[in-house]
Formats: C-alpha cells, structure tokens, sequence
C-alpha cells in the first residue's frame, strides 16, 4: 500500500498522521520502533521479545517441568551449601 502524506507541525517538531487502515495493517499502536534505512524511514510495533514468558514459566512449575537439567551433574561443594545464595 503507498499513500502520499503530509509532513505537520507540532510544536518545535514535525510529524505525520497515519490513516487508521495502515495502523490496523501494520499492528501499530502504543510505542513503536523507528528506524533510518538510507531515505527510508521504517515504523514497525515494539518488539517484546520475552512477552508470555512469566506464564509459560507458571505452566512448566504446575507440570514439573522446571527442573535443573544439569542436577547432580557434578558433586556439591562446601561452597555452594554455605556461600551460594538464589
């Protein structure tokens, strides 16, 4: 899709009003990245790369499947019993 836009005054800035159709088509809302590509400027949604971890992590506690993978992988140390703190 291309549109011609116009470039407004805000302030001491300057800004433009994107149509409602390419903020749907794009999933534009709330923050968003910009970025410089040569005379391209590129808006694309914030990337959240961690986002549903917390409940993924919830899902693997309830099924018991947050265990240490490496458990018993080498022997405790005096070390760990008294020093190492989670």
């Amino acid at each position: 899709m291309s549109i011609r836009l116009s470039i407004v005054r805000i302030g001491n800035s300057r800004g433009i009003r994107i149509p409602k159709q390419i903020l749907e088509s794009c999933h534009l809302e709330g923050e968003i990245e910009a970025e410089t590509r040569g005379d391209a400027l590129v808006l694309r949604p914030l990337r959240h790369p961690r986002k549903g971890w917390e409940e993924a992590f919830r899902r693997m506690a309830k099924r018991g499947d947050d265990a240490l993978l490496d458990a018993g992988a080498w022997p405790e140390t005096e070390w760990d019993r008294t020093e190492w703190t989670w």
